[in-house]
């Protein structure tokens, strides 16, 4: 182990190289994932790097259960909805068929593999990250339903995966695997964890209802989070979708209650932490292939090196197959009249099957589900070797080619989410000028021909924001933001706006509040 001393420095230093990355990353318009897994390899082969260790139980709660949370509070039902079809079969079917796939490919290469073993390695890998696909996808003009599908995947197929992960550890520990008696807790856990978490939510917005200290909030926000995880991992539940569950049912109420001055520094540090997050992981995963990669001799090496490459290919190419197959295959049912797909919900075109079929960058969850099995299970230092390699290969090979591949494709976009913010944003003033309408002060005459002017401004620019200079703090003003807030809290329950639309509003309307708090 390294001396305290060391550790700090090494920390600062990880860190520092991170942000460095980072921001490469976004000069050269990749995705982060990629040079961080670049930099977690290579960390590797640093002479007398650190040898940090972390307890394999608490890798997925550790750094799973904190960037699953911040992606399904950004989540809109909405757009789960009217995409359920591709996203479902992308959710089950994709990562299924993945998963069988790396398992049959990895029992050929590896007879003595037990099926347990290959089947829990093709479930780690199955699963594609969101952050490394969303990082690029929001540099471009993508259609607007491709990015939703990939984001509701990206959200879902955690659970999926990860249901699988466990079925197949579990069989690989227990010597005499009985799947008639598991099956009925499985079933139970799916439909457990989306009542738990539900409920916890519930429990959890009443309990801290009152805390108004932002670090107080904050801390509570990521405390929570691992206690729900927690909780559903002892009873038997699944953490993915209870803690899915729970960010789903507090998005939905949380925004009502927040005040801006609570919510504005706790998206920005947890904007952060899953940075770090994505940082530890990568680097954690580097530091355990150092003795594993050491450990061999030359001839094992270059076998492993083989299975490794092999693996990859298989993901990549099951999961081309599997998306490209769907779209020829519904494409035909609708031309032959078999099928017809509601208006919210459009028939896959070759160019977006291209697109969704290439998104399919492993990250963070393939990392901790690797690092997560136990010691001294069936091939762990192949298999962690393994996804290691799936995770860099495809955020090198697929993260590099991903924008350049969608500009050459020239996609385009109605973009729906700037009609929708400007309907809303036209809204919310129309709200803002009610709740002061009978107000006959010089002051509240003041803020009507303020609001009037940025009505007109929202009007005659529906695609973009309005812009507004220095704000007095009044509690006049504050009145008028709360039911501009109100007129669009009462849009997106209606559905008229989506979750994006919605936020982009949020974040005007918080800006303005905090101004006008002084």
């Amino acid at each position: 182990m390294t001396s305290g001393l060391t550790t700090f420095e090494w920390t600062i230093a990880l860190l520092l190289g991170a942000v460095v990355l980072a921001a490469l990353a976004r000069r050269i318009k990749v995705p982060y994932p990629t040079f961080l897994a670049i930099g977690g390899v290579l960390l590797a082969f640093v002479p007398h790097g650190p040898d940090w260790t972390l307890e394999p139980s608490l890798a997925l709660a550790l750094f799973v259960a904190p960037v699953l949370l911040d992606a399904a509070f950004d989540t809109s039902l909405r757009d789960l909805r009217n995409n359920w079809l591709p996203v479902s079969t992308l959710v089950v079917l994709a990562v299924g068929v993945s998963t069988a796939v790396v398992a049959l490919t990895a029992h050929a290469l590896v007879p003595d593999m037990p099926w347990a073993a290959a089947i829990a390695l093709g479930a780690i890998v199955a699963p594609p990250d969101a952050a490394a696909a969303t990082a690029i996808l929001r540099q471009v003009k993508l259609p607007y339903r491709i990015l939703k599908i990939l984001e509701g995947e990206s959200l879902l197929n955690d659970a999926s995966a990860l249901l699988i992960y466990r079925v197949a550890v579990g069989a690989a520990v227990l010597q005499h695997f009985a799947w008639s008696r598991f099956a009925p807790s499985i079933l139970l856990a799916l439909g457990g964890s989306l009542v738990a978490g539900y409920l916890m939510a519930k429990v959890w917005l009443r309990l801290t209802r009152h805390v108004s200290d932002p670090p107080s909030a904050i801390i509570l926000q990521f405390a929570g989070t691992f206690v729900v995880w927690i909780a559903a991992e002892r009873i038997g539940l699944s953490g993915i979708l209870t803690v899915v569950a729970f960010a789903i049912s507090i998005a939905r109420t949380a925004p009502a209650r927040m005040p801006a001055r609570l919510r504005v520094p706790s998206y920005a540090v947890w904007e952060t932490a899953v940075f770090i997050l994505n940082v530890l992981a990568f680097m954690l995963i580097g530091m355990q292939l150092r003795p594993i990669w050491s450990g061999l001799d030359d001839e094992v090496r270059l076998h492993y090196a083989e299975i490794a490459a092999t693996i990859v290919a298989a993901v990549i190419l099951a999961r081309v197959v599997w998306v490209m197959l769907y779209g020829v295959v519904l494409r035909t049912l609708v031309a032959w009249e078999l099928y017809q797909p509601s208006q919210t919900m459009a028939v896959p075109t070759p160019k977006g099957g291209i697109v969704v079929a290439w998104c399919g960058m492993r990250g963070i969850v393939t990392l901790a589900a690797a690092f997560a099995l136990p010691e001294g299970f069936p091939y762990r230092d192949l298999i962690l070797l393994t996804a290691c390699s799936v995770v860099l290969g495809t955020l090198v090979l697929q993260g590099l080619t991903l924008r350049p591949l969608i500009l050459a494709l020239d996609l385009k976009d109605d973009d729906p989410v700037a009609a929708e913010a400007a309907r809303a944003r036209g809204a919310a003033f129309r709200a803002a000028l009610e709740e002061i309408d009978g107000d006959p002060s010089e002051e509240a005459e003041l803020l009507r021909l303020e609001y009037r002017a940025l009505l007109a401004q929202a009007e005659d620019n529906p695609d973009g924001a309005v812009t507004r200079g220095e704000l007095p703090a009044d509690p006049l003003r504050r009145r008028a933001i709360g039911a501009a807030r109100r007129a669009i809290l009462a849009l997106r329950e209606s559905e008229e706006i989506g979750d994006d639309a919605f936020h982009q509003l949020e974040e005007e309307l918080d800006r303005a509040e905090l101004g006008a708090h002084g």
